[in-house]
């Protein structure tokens, strides 16, 4: 149904290759999802397949793109030019009594298709969840959906799961959630850039996504055992080698100028050595390579960082969530005490990026801690006209600079990334970046708003193990299953009467 055919993308300001000679065919029941660390050109390649004019003003693109059928797309935000069409128009001329059953599945009322409301002012879950409706009014035969579980709900995510895998045609989606991703593709297409962003790789496995981990693992132990024996086996055969060539040498020269016979024959001997060594060099050149893969970011909290136990954090409340006149919560009230991992979650719209914000007010200035937060929108907390390395400085002093070189480095950043402006760099650079900025100022309380949703399935087992081992407190808000199970040690669900404690 969709047909790629020697696909390159390479950007016009670095000259760096996204996509290098791509070919794929996307099947009628293939569920593919697109995998790979952040900024590796994941939505690019998603938004050059439905049109090549939207990249090319910072990409040169060569191949084609196949389709029989209709391609939609999901963005990975929604256009700000939309923020201020209402719902009703949002979905003025779609035949919507014909899906019915899908809005009762999405828990979606069908009178608020003729809703006033304006686009802008859903919250981002419902954003994406009525987006992918209008999607789906028009049937399309190919989907091609950038994060789409990004700030869905629980009780969404898990329809989505369902949509996934029931939805007519094909399906091609980018995604960080790795339960998601477990339960719905079958194939996989994993983008890496190798040697410091200097090469780049595609690799397709049709199969699902633990049995792909499984054979990657096995493939790169595999071709690194098979390096390393042809090199062990050639150097020992280049000691014998240099030994007979040492022998001869010295023969030759010890040689008595009376013995011309001997002579000749050694003269032969040293070609046919001389000729091993050049066949063993030549043997050389076509060794397997050892395995080069993308590894995930390498971060940590400082050990030596925690709040004593029992320390009273924050005792908040009861107090009314709202946004304008709307009363989205009454008497929410919240205590955490040190070293508490909280978790809160919700239906979308229920006010928990409110609340998150009313916790920052009261915990921001506080001088017995040392606060910091990563908002669902991260223009909030960061300067996108400065560089990242601008952002992270606090002393100016060379130590300094060195350290957050090392760090950026360690988070997967380029030397043209480190020093380019933060508004460049892909949702999830920015992301790495408001963690390693809690991670340099030794922050001891951590407010975080989704803070998963932008790490690669590679790299978000490494980003929620820091967590959980972080020595200080956490409040945060997220719908993602493993980070609420692996790392929070209690969780609240936000009510419209306020939190209930859930575990």
């Amino acid at each position: 149904m969709l047909e790629l055919q020697n696909v390159t993308l390479r950007l016009h300001d670095s000259g760096r290759t996204l996509v290098e000679d791509f070919s794929f065919t996307l099947g009628r029941r293939d569920r593919a999802v697109l995998i790979g660390e952040e900024g590796n050109g994941k939505s690019t390649l998603l938004k050059f397949i439905y049109d090549r004019r939207l990249v090319e003003p910072w990409c040169e693109c060569s191949g084609r793109v196949l389709c029989r059928g209709r391609l939609a797309w999901l963005p990975q935000s929604m256009d700000p030019a939309l923020y201020d069409v209402t719902l009703a128009e949002y979905f003025d001329g779609t035949a919507w009594y014909d899906h019915v059953p899908l809005l009762q599945r999405l828990g979606t009322d069908p009178q608020r298709l003729f809703s006033s409301q304006r686009l802008g002012t859903l919250s981002g879950g419902e954003r994406v969840r009525f987006q992918l409706l209008r999607l789906v009014m028009d049937e399309p035969d190919v989907l091609l959906l950038d994060e789409p579980a990004n700030d869905l709900d629980i009780p969404t995510l898990e329809w989505l799961e369902d949509f996934l895998n029931t939805v007519a045609g094909s399906v091609l989606f980018i995604s960080h959630d790795e339960t998601l991703i477990e339960n719905t593709a079958n194939v996989i297409l994993h983008v890496e850039q190798l040697l410091h962003k200097t090469q780049t790789r595609i690799t397709l496995t049709r199969a699902p996504y633990r049995e792909y981990l499984r054979r990657r693992d096995e493939l790169f132990a595999h071709q690194n055992q098979v390096a390393f024996k042809e090199r062990d086996q050639h150097e020992k055969q280049m000691d014998r080698w240099r030994q007979i060539y040492q022998r001869v040498d010295h023969e030759q020269s010890s040689i008595s100028r009376g013995d011309p016979h001997g002579g000749r024959l050694l003269k032969k001997k040293m070609h046919a050595v001389r000729s091993t060594g050049r066949r063993l060099e030549r043997e050389a050149e076509d060794f397997t390579p050892f395995a080069h893969r993308e590894e995930a970011i390498l971060t940590a909290f400082d050990a030596d960082l925690h709040l004593p136990a029992g320390k009273r954090v924050l005792a908040f409340g009861p107090e009314t969530v709202r946004v304008g006149d709307r009363v989205l919560a009454e008497n929410a009230a919240l205590t955490v005490v040190g070293p508490e991992r909280v978790g809160i979650m919700g239906a979308n719209g229920a006010g928990k990026s409110t609340l998150l914000g009313m916790l920052w007010d009261v915990l921001k200035d506080r001088r017995d801690v040392t606060a910091a937060r990563m908002p669902q929108d991260y223009a909030q907390a960061l300067p996108f006209a400065r560089s990242p390395l601008e952002f992270l400085t606090r002393s100016g002093s060379k130590e300094e600079a060195v350290l957050i070189h090392n760090r950026l480095a360690s988070m997967r950043f380029t030397y043209a990334e480190m020093h380019g402006p933060i508004r460049a760099l892909s949702g999830g650079q920015q992301a790495k970046l408001l963690f390693l900025d809690m991670v340099l100022r030794r922050a001891d309380v951590l407010l975080l708003d989704e803070p998963t949703r932008n790490f690669s399935p590679l790299s978000a087992p490494v980003v929620r193990a820091a967590l959980e081992d972080f020595g200080g407190a956490i409040i945060s808000v997220s719908h993602d299953r493993r980070y609420l199970a692996e790392v929070c040690t209690a969780v609240y669900e936000l009510t419209p009467e306020g939190l209930i404690k859930r575990r």
